[in-house]
């Protein structure tokens, strides 16, 4: 009896762990430990020695690295046009990107690539400018706002009436033609103001001073400036050509908030255009990848912030930095899309 009963308990402990291997088996196999996501993004960009874009492919370094969930940044840039940047988009996929931030030179003209990034499970945000092809993303600044609020700031300055000159971006891409639709919104509002000179400055600040200063010395009455973003060359340049200053709209570039806090008789308003839009498209990049929701264009509100009032003068000081570059664009984080710190953002290093 005696060994019957040990063997019973030896049987009954075999069962007993033969059970917990078991279960312990199921669960593993149920319950696998996670994997950290590994994605590599593309960037494509069509504009070089521009510090705008520059901070907008530091942005988009600096999301990816805070996500923790990217590999790889490679960037594709150049200056070009629809062509090149078909070719560099191609070049991605190849590549291997799972997702691709592009800056597009035109809204069309690259829909095609656009869709064999599609059919490849490429995801593809455009920022900065709205892209039509329906399989892609668009994160950007409302730009035809950004025209229309700062051309009606101009105008009402000038009380309905004077002569004013328009100094546009890069000819047929995206935002160029959407902030000139703003400013003709405007415009039509204001019969008593003419367009005395337009320009393309190729968002080049060199150009656009070197423009100017040619249009002062031609002769021309100029009562008032709606640029494009490129600005500080512009009051550089009527005080090269000791001009009087009128009123100036530019954007929230560094240069020109120090400007507007310290040159004396400057008029002028800053018309919000963040660059870390570029971290806002990879963010939203990497909701796709993880098979998020995120929605189809996501549209920022631009601010003005104008030297004359309590509101704007408290928001030139609080974003312009000493430490900057002039053409650094001052809003360092678009919330909640932006994650990384300034540290990463400035540092300019991806994963």
């Amino acid at each position: 009896m005696k060994f019957r009963s040990r063997g019973a308990r030896w049987v009954a402990l075999l069962v007993a762990l033969s059970a917990v291997a078991v279960v312990a088996g199921i669960t593993a196999t149920a319950s696998p430990a996670k994997k950290q996501a590994s994605y590599v993004i593309g960037v494509s960009n069509t504009l070089v020695g521009n510090g705008w874009r520059e901070e907008m492919i530091c942005s988009v370094k600096a999301q990816a690295l805070a996500s923790g969930k990217v590999t790889s940044v490679k960037v594709a840039n150049r200056n070009g046009g629809p062509a090149e940047q078909n070719a560099d988009l191609r070049n991605l996929i190849s590549a291997g990107a799972n997702a691709i931030v592009v800056n597009p030179s035109s809204p069309s003209a690259l829909n095609a690539v656009i869709a064999q990034a599609a059919s490849r499970g490429v995801k593809v945000v455009s920022v900065d400018q709205r892209v039509t092809a329906p399989e892609a993303y668009n994160a950007t600044n409302d730009q035809v706002a950004y025209g229309q609020l700062g051309a009606t700031w101009l105008f009402k300055q000038l009380k309905g009436k004077g002569n004013v000159v328009e100094m546009r971006g890069i000819a047929g891409v995206p935002a160029d033609t959407d902030r000139h639709t703003g400013f003709q919104q405007a415009l039509k509002k204001y019969p008593g103001i003419k367009v005395v000179k337009q320009t393309f400055t190729g968002w080049q600040f060199a150009t656009g001073g070197k423009q100017i200063l040619d249009i002062l010395n031609s002769g021309v009455k100029v009562d008032g400036v709606w640029t494009s973003g490129i600005d500080y060359t512009i009051v550089n340049a009527f005080r090269t050509a000791h001009k009087k200053l009128v009123p100036i709209v530019g954007a929230d570039n560094n240069q020109f908030l120090k400007q507007l806090m310290t040159v004396k008789g400057l008029r002028g308003v800053a018309v919000t255009n963040p660059a870390t839009i570029g971290g806002v498209g990879t963010a939203m990049a990497i909701k796709l990848l993880d098979k998020q929701s995120v929605p189809k264009w996501v549209k920022l509100k631009p601010q003005v912030w104008d030297n004359a009032t309590a509101a704007g003068k408290k928001a030139i000081k609080a974003n312009y930095s000493p430490s900057r570059p002039p053409t650094y664009s001052a809003r360092l984080q678009v919330k909640p899309w932006t994650t990384y710190t300034s540290k990463q953002l400035f540092s300019c290093k991806g994963p």
